[in-house]
């Protein structure tokens, strides 16, 4: 169908086109603006907003994207069914895939959506349909309505006391629910004080300010049909679940200060359900989200829909011209030097010092791999370079020093990350494989530490040297000889160091992962292997980590969190913590664990 007139109160840098699209006999008015050359991004907005609610976040992606929004069925200038079975989920997504159809036929959408939005997107993003339609999706304040039935089982199954103190603060977060469901109720409160009220509301509770478009003029109307969309679908939904996985890269989102969704039911124990998850947070409320952080918000959605992990990314020349500005973030000014930066764990750490405001320096053997991660830091609006080094080579690492210096200033923050694998008892292990891993493992450190630490020392201005080493520097095992001593080494000399330099103020944090989902496994060597075995167990490994699926993010995020509060040494996963008490509990019992045959 051919776009209809441009919206008359759209900002004049991006007009507003607008088209009808009839989906299920309504009629959905749809809104767009942004090239549409470029790649599509399609905002579903929730209850009881319109498409004007995403209006900060689509003027800022309409930069460097093709946006689109619509009205969902009874809200705004949409249509609305008479009957309740039309506010069905299933109808809801294929409104969606309708709409998205109708405006990007030849090219599958990055879907972003909030609170109901992201309900009814979940419903899409898990229907066969978005393997070809939808090339990522970024969720926000609405779980999927299924995976919440089957939280709410396992947790009434398991009645732990931290599984009882989740379902009680959902529920009182809830409440609003209940008397959805109350005959009259909802309706007649939204009619008579409600509506008239909302923009007091959101300005009391979140802090957003009223303007053009939001709330909408018609909020009224749109409040009392969208109660429907809670009776049509919560009690079905919730007490008879499906089983609905998503086969497309999902970002989520979670909001520390929303009202409504406590970050427990918002992840939804997505890991069973999401093979390829990414996570994010915003200190935000329900709504404040996409008003004060909206430019957080879009540079979330930009850098996941340019490089959705396992999914579809977009062209080189997709590159946005974000804003330099970081008020407010913790890293702003420092330049932070990241090691082994071109994956994993070291590329999910520069991009979460970038996110916070820091000047990135992406350091990888691979240069590509470390390009890509600088890419990626700017489109969070951070400034990012890339550089090509071998951290096994001292002098390397001192030139690599000095050349950081000049062009981007002493670092205030160093990650020593690059690191390998090994797998091998001993008395099986080369000493062409012992020289491998001591050279990434433990020398990487060593060069980087030293080079750095000697500028910083001279600079007087302190900051931070995190070394990342393992579970395994504490939890000795007959078949990681190799790799279990590099680490343990990296952690004492990060405890050496560490009373060393804190007379200048510079603080040393030793990281140590358990069982993290990075592609470590695809470059782990296992001795005493032919060709063909090694890959075998290659692959049997990187099974295994894929099933634990602990995301490199999480580890990213402990990193900063030692930056912040000067940690001296951080176990992160579930089986890196109970080791190292372990460890202080019964030494013995650990050693008994070593004589044991893993992987």
């Amino acid at each position: 169908m051919p776009a209809e007139p441009t919206d008359p109160t759209a900002p004049a840098e991006h007009p507003v086109r607008r088209r009808t699209v009839t989906s299920g006999g309504v009629d959905l008015a749809v809104f767009e603006l942004g090239d549409p050359a470029k790649p599509p991004v399609l905002l579903v907005h929730g209850y009881p907003d319109t498409h004007r609610v995403w209006d900060v976040v689509a003027e800022d992606l309409a930069a460097d994207h093709h946006v689109i929004r619509y009205d969902v069925r009874g809200a705004g200038a949409s249509g609305h069914p008479r009957r309740l079975q039309g506010y069905h989920l299933d109808q809801l997504a294929d409104d969606l895939f309708a709409v998205a159809d109708a405006v990007s036929p030849d090219r599958p959408v990055h879907l972003a959506a909030h609170d109901w939005g992201s309900i009814q997107a979940w419903h899409a993003a898990t229907d066969a349909r978005a393997v070809e339609r939808i090339a990522s999706y970024t969720t926000m304040s609405g779980p999927c309505l299924d995976h919440v039935g089957h939280w709410f089982r396992r947790r009434f199954g398991h009645p732990t006391p931290r599984n009882v103190a989740q379902v009680i603060g959902q529920e009182l977060k809830s409440w609003y629910i209940a008397v959805f469901h109350i005959p009259l109720l909802a309706p007649t409160a939204w009619r008579l004080a409600l509506a008239d009220r909302w923009s007091e509301i959101l300005r009391v509770t979140e802090g957003v300010e009223p303007r053009p478009g939001h709330p909408a003029a018609t909020l009224r109307l749109d409040a009392v049909r969208g109660i429907k969309l809670y009776r049509a679908n919560m009690l079905p939904r919730l007490t008879r679940p499906a089983e609905r996985f998503a086969r497309i890269p999902v970002q989520l989102i979670t909001l520390t200060r929303d009202r409504f969704v406590s970050p427990a039911l918002a992840g939804s124990d997505l890991d069973r359900w999401v093979p390829d998850l990414r996570r994010r947070e915003i200190d935000a409320g329900h709504w404040s989200a996409l008003d004060k952080e909206a430019s957080t918000v879009a540079r979330m959605i930009r850098t996941f829909a340019a490089d959705p992990e396992g999914g579809t990314s977009e062209p080189e020349d997709a590159v946005p011209a974000v804003s330099a500005a970081h008020s407010g973030k913790p890293f702003t000014g420092k330049v932070a030097v990241v090691t082994g930066a071109g994956s994993g764990i070291g590329r999910a750490t520069a991009l979460a010092f970038a996110e916070r405001g820091a000047h990135v320096v992406a350091c990888d053997i691979d240069r590509a791999s470390a390009e890509r991660t600088a890419e990626l830091a700017t489109l969070l609006g951070a400034t990012a370079h890339a550089y090509r080094v071998d951290v096994t080579d001292g002098a390397a690492m001192d030139d690599f020093a000095k050349e950081v210096a000049q062009e981007h200033g002493v670092p205030h923050i160093v990650v020593n990350n690059a690191g390998i694998g090994h797998h091998g008892t001993f008395l099986e292990t080369s000493e062409k494989d012992w020289q491998r891993v001591l050279d990434v493992n433990l020398w990487g450190v060593i060069h980087g530490c030293r080079a750095f630490g000697t500028l910083m020392t001279e600079a007087g201005q302190g900051g931070n040297i995190v070394n990342l080493a393992s579970a395994a520097a504490y939890l000795p095992s007959k078949v990681l000889a190799a790799y279990a001593t590099s680490k343990a080494a990296v952690a004492m000399m990060s405890d050496c160091l560490r009373a060393e330099l804190a007379p200048h103020g510079i603080a040393v944090s030793v990281i140590c992962p358990g069982i993290v989902n990075t592609n470590i496994t695809r470059t782990t060597t296992f001795s005493g292997t032919s060709a063909a075995e090694q890959e075998a167990r290659r692959s049997k490994a990187a099974g295994m980590y894929a099933r634990r699926n602990y995301p490199p993010e999480k580890v990213a995020a402990q990193i900063v969190d030692a930056v912040l509060h000067n940690r001296s040494m951080v176990p992160v996963t579930a089986e890196a913590k109970i080791a190292r008490t372990l460890g202080r509990i019964s030494p013995a019992l650990l050693r008994a664990a070593a004589k044991l045959n893993i992987g």
